[in-house]
């Protein structure tokens, strides 16, 4: 797989929205001196705050929000995430003035900048180290954060979104059952049932990313009308922690990813006012549906990012080990079949890093993925680091099997890419349902 160059399904009319916006832009082809500045204080900050940290987070021992909070300070992540929002907020309040007098609201500017270049960087350099740690920053202010600011009402994202952002707040975004998985809707189980001006939701999420540790969590279920699941609405609504009838679990164990704690989340008559349901009304525009699968976009386009960062701490201890292990009198790195192993992780390097620029000229365009795009993106990317992860194992030899060695690590951390955000299953049924409808 790593020696094939992934292919968006939608590439050829992509070229064409770009020409007809008559915007010329030289392709990305490697990191801009700001990115090298800023990828260098980040695997600064890594070596000094997070290796020394490993084991504990390994183990579970250390639970890794204080480490990012620190992260967010250190480099005013923090501060810039609350004067985005402040400035969305304000344009989001002039629109709904504008609409109010009768008046049309002024156009959304397109997003510039490099796309998201100072936010992908510190996830490559987490994820080589300790990707866990992505995977709970990401759920906490990109996924449940998301969820509230794509179809929230004003007041609700001034009251959760800003302190998610920041991650002085822990958030969890709940959608899996245990009965569920990929049928995330056809088998939600999980139910909000009327109750005057107030709704009682029952239910139990699995799987769920910070659950454990969530201050803030949207909680996904379906309106319960007394009319059949499959005709139910989808509702979110968004629970604090500590309300009557929210238990959450102690951490789950599992093979990878300790870094990031993983929890079950048990709903009994849980009460909440309308002022908790994601847009205050049963009928947003996009319907609940939509919602959640812009959500599930946003993760998988994260997931190459994630993705280049186990690859490339596998290449680069691959490459010094193959120098360093002598076998039969010489480096194995001289043996033709440890150079094939090496050139394979480089195909696979610079393949995922030219999706990564991709997804960045296209942000810094004003573009965003379809769903079968960034499914596409997902499938080969996950794929990628679980064959590259398991090569350097098996370079390795007994040492890659043995925890002391990083590999070990690397390997069990890679294979949840093709398991959460959607299965790859589930990508290849996304791809060729769209290529099959063009």
């Amino acid at each position: 797989m790593v020696w094939a160059a992934p292919v968006a399904p939608s590439y050829h009319r992509e070229r064409s929205v770009g020409r007809a916006h008559g915007r010329k832009k030289a392709a990305m082809f490697e990191w801009s001196e700001e990115h090298l500045m800023i990828r260098e204080a980040v695997r600064r900050f890594v070596d000094e705050e997070i290796r020394p940290h490993v084991e504990e987070l390994e183990h579970g021992d250390m639970p890794p929000y204080d480490i990012l909070r620190k992260m967010f300070a250190t480099f005013g992540m923090d501060v810039m995430a609350r004067e985005r929002f402040k400035k969305q907020i304000e344009r989001e309040k002039a629109a709904a003035e504008a609409v109010a007098r009768g008046e049309e609201p002024p156009p959304r500017k397109e997003s510039g900048g490099d796309g998201g270049g100072m936010t992908m960087l510190p996830i490559i350099e987490l994820c080589r180290v300790c990707p866990g740690m992505v995977t709970a920053m990401g759920v906490s202010m990109g996924l449940t954060s998301a969820a509230i600011s794509s179809k929230g009402t004003i007041a609700q994202k001034e009251r959760w979104v800003p302190e998610l952002l920041t991650m002085e707040k822990v958030g969890a975004w709940a959608i899996t059952e245990p009965g569920s998985g990929s049928d995330a809707f056809g088998s939600m189980k999980s139910t909000a049932r009327r109750d005057g001006d107030q709704y009682i939701l029952n239910g139990s999420k699995t799987f769920i990313t910070n659950g454990p540790y969530a201050d803030t969590i949207v909680f996904i279920c379906k309106l319960d009308e007394g009319n059949p699941p499959e005709e139910r609405k989808i509702l979110s609504f968004v629970l604090d922690s500590g309300m009557p009838g929210l238990v959450q679990s102690k951490p789950l164990r599992k093979m990878g990813m300790h870094s990031s704690p993983t929890g079950e989340l048990f709903l009994d008559d849980v009460r909440v006012g309308r002022d908790r349901l994601i847009g205050e009304t049963e009928d947003l525009p996009a319907g609940g549906r939509d919602g959640a699968k812009a959500t599930f976009m946003q993760e998988r386009s994260g997931v190459a990012a994630m993705a280049l960062g186990i690859i490339e701490e596998c290449l680069q201890l691959s490459v010094q080990y193959a120098k360093d292990r002598v076998q039969f009198g010489k480096p194995i790195g001289e043996f033709q079949l440890i150079q094939e192993k090496l050139a394979k992780m480089e195909v696979a390097r610079m393949n995922v890093q030219n999706l990564v620029f991709r997804t960045l000229e296209m942000g810094a365009a004003g573009h965003s993925m379809s769903l079968a795009e960034a499914s596409a993106m997902k499938l080969y990317s996950a794929r990628a680091a679980t064959e590259v992860a398991m090569e350097a194992v098996q370079l390795f030899g007994g040492n890659g099997y043995m925890s002391e060695f990083r590999v070990e690590q690397l390997a069990r951390d890679a294979k949840v890419l093709q398991i959460y955000a959607g299965t790859d299953e589930i990508q290849i049924t996304h791809i060729a349902k769209d290529l099959l409808r063009a």
